[in-house]
């Protein structure tokens, strides 16, 4: 017997929607990759990151004894060295904190507390670095007002007012004005940078419209805007699917599932398909993070709304095997070029550098420092994602100057890794080019 025409037309409302996921023949990649996190996630040697416990939170399949005593390695490098102090004083006082001691990051406090709201149950003694949160945004901006932008940078600052919003923390207006301001007038950041920012923005601007922190008419503000950013993202798409390069495409994606355009948006799927077509791109545990909340369908916005009675206890940790060595030499063209005006010229250095096969950029840029440690030198710094470029030969990039060093590879293909994970060629041209954004 059929079912009745009524049914037939609720059916597709009633059924979970799959549009915003990934194909259903992805299932074991996605499945081998959360393994592989988790994995890296045991080594007691690495250094816990808040954003490898969300990606972990936001899994579909869990191994809730191996994410316990993560969290609990997250609770010790960040909740007891700050907590403690904050709590023994018996209250918070704003005027003195900052001498008790040096606040984290403000974006990895951001991270830290987002995971904790992922926990289930949330850990309790947690309201205190919530509030010092608080008070490192205003810092953040008070330490940088003549510049008109937060002494760390947009990303970090849009991160903290997600987080705050995630606790249901409400948020002074001019705080979130400042992050509507640098939107409107593109002052988010440069390249896959400003899709990385402007995606954490429209995320904070979607989490407190939903959560109704703000008023009717701010509400409606921020519901345009971070559908503006969803537009926005749509059009940087590549013909490749990328979307500001292969590490900011998550990130763009969770903007699509936070807002619902990802069921209306042809984009969505030719970025989740290009992040399945270079899954191996995806290497190192920060990326792993990046990557799979949304290769499960997830945003940040969905630890919000998480229930944790039902589980599945099914995922097993999966050892990454070492690199593989590959024999041999190679040579890398080092070229550093500097086009702005205040330069004296254009080429700075040029160089062929010999280095093992294997060889990263970064091992490049090292082995070059080697051969002329008079004539080349470099400074990172590090970050969730592996190391920054900084610094080459004493020219330093600098929020505040908006400008930034640019990889590309000849003639001027920017490159999709960061200098860590990039493998050049034998016989490549690897620019290092400092631009203004």
């Amino acid at each position: 017997m059929g079912l009745p025409l009524v049914l037939l037309l609720l059916l597709p409302a009633l059924l979970p929607a799959r549009c915003c996921e990934p194909p259903e023949g992805s299932a074991g990649a996605v499945r081998a990759l959360s393994a592989r996190l988790l994995g890296l996630a045991g080594a007691a040697a690495r250094d816990p990151d808040p954003a490898v416990y969300l990606a972990l939170r936001l899994a579909r399949e869990h191994d809730p004894r191996l994410e316990q005593r993560y969290l609990e390695r997250l609770q010790d490098a960040f909740q007891h060295p700050y907590g403690r102090s904050l709590q023994e004083r018996g209250r918070w006082d704003a005027e003195h904190s900052m001498s008790a001691a040096e606040p984290p990051h403000t974006g990895r406090l951001a991270l830290y507390l987002l995971g904790l709201r992922a926990a289930c149950p949330t850990p309790s003694p947690h309201r205190a670095l919530v509030t010092w949160l608080k008070y490192c945004l205003e810092e953040d901006w008070t330490g940088s007002r003549r510049h008109g932008r937060p002494l760390s940078n947009y990303y970090q600052y849009g991160l903290g007012v997600l987080a705050l919003c995630a606790h249901h923390k409400r948020v002074r207006e001019e705080v979130i004005r400042r992050l509507l301001a640098a939107q409107h007038h593109g002052r988010l950041g440069h390249g896959g940078n400003t899709v990385d920012t402007e995606a954490v923005v429209a995320l904070a601007f979607t989490c407190l419209e939903r959560r109704r922190l703000v008023g009717t008419e701010l509400a409606a503000e921020l519901r345009a805007a971070a559908h503006r950013a969803s537009r926005s993202m749509a059009k940087a798409q590549g013909p490749d699917g990328v979307i500001g390069n292969i590490y900011s495409t998550p990130w763009a994606l969770q903007v699509f599932l936070a807002t619902g355009t990802c069921q209306t948006e042809p984009a969505f799927g030719q970025a989740m398909a290009a992040l399945l077509e270079n899954l191996e791109a995806f290497g190192t545990a920060a990326t792993m993070a990046q990557v799979l909340p949304v290769l499960h369908g997830r945003s940040y916005l969905d630890i919000t709304s998480m229930h944790c009675q039902e589980e599945p206890d099914t995922l097993t940790p999966l050892d990454m095997e070492p690199l593989a060595e590959v024999p041999g030499n190679k040579t890398v063209q080092l070229v550093v070029e500097c086009p702005l005006p205040w330069c004296y010229d254009l080429k700075l250095y040029d160089r062929l550098v010999p280095v093992p096969a294997a060889a990263s950029l970064l091992d490049v840029l090292q082995a070059a420092a080697a051969l002329d440690p008079h004539e080349f030198r470099f400074h990172t710094q590090d970050t969730s994602q592996g190391p920054f470029l900084t610094q080459v030969l004493g020219l330093e990039a600098r929020q505040e100057k908006q400008n930034y060093w640019q990889l590309l590879t000849a003639p001027d293909i920017p490159l999709q890794m960061g200098i860590a994970d990039y493998r050049p060629r034998d016989e490549e041209i690897l620019i290092l080019r400092l631009s203004e954004w």
